[in-house]
């Protein structure tokens, strides 16, 4: 028992010099601001609430213009593929127009061919898609292609006077433009 004892009484010394070898404190404390210097953190916190703001702002405006530019790509896009679209089947349109202007004596095959001709133009209508208003009018370059000159005086100047193939456009974009004769 005695070395317990004596370990007790030598660890007890040891605790106490480690409680006494803590860090004095120091004897100042932190100074209180003085009541004559403004304090600096108030205009600091308004600086960046404006900043904040600002920046707020500014990604409010970015996004709204991301969402118009976006939303003008995506009409592009449409237009652009419903233009090709149409493009394609163009040439259909072409054939069935000739084969209306063709005489026949099968009042059944002149039927179908009107009633398809009519069901194509439906389906264009639906689109979006005109034809160019050409014969009679006057000569435009944006939506006419002049393939012919033809001295006319009854005609009148620059005034288309025949029509070879048939223009169109989809809005405000040509898809194929009016091939035309132009009386001088």
């Amino acid at each position: 028992m005695d070395e317990k004892n004596v370990n007790k009484e030598n660890l007890e010394p040891q605790v106490e010099k480690e409680e006494l070898v803590e860090e004095p404190q120091p004897d100042t404390q932190p100074e209180a601001p003085k009541a004559d210097q403004p304090e600096t953190g108030a205009p600091k916190a308004d600086d960046q609430l404006a900043q904040a703001e600002e920046k707020y702002l500014r990604l409010a405006a970015e996004y709204d213009n991301y969402r118009k530019r976006t939303a003008k790509e995506k009409e592009s896009a449409w237009t652009n593929a419903k233009a090709q679209t149409v493009a394609a089947f163009l040439p259909v349109y072409d054939n069935l127009e000739r084969a209306l202007k063709q005489q026949t004596t099968d009042e059944a095959y002149a039927k179908g061919v009107e009633m398809t001709m009519k069901g194509l133009q439906d389906a264009l209508s639906s689109l979006g898609v005109e034809l160019i208003p050409a014969l009679g009018e006057t000569f435009d370059p944006n939506r006419h292609n002049a393939v012919m000159h033809v001295e006319d005086d009854a005609a009148g100047e620059n005034t288309v006077v025949e029509v070879f193939q048939q223009g169109f456009t989809c809005g405000d974009k040509v898809i194929r433009f009016a091939m035309v004769k132009v009386a001088n």
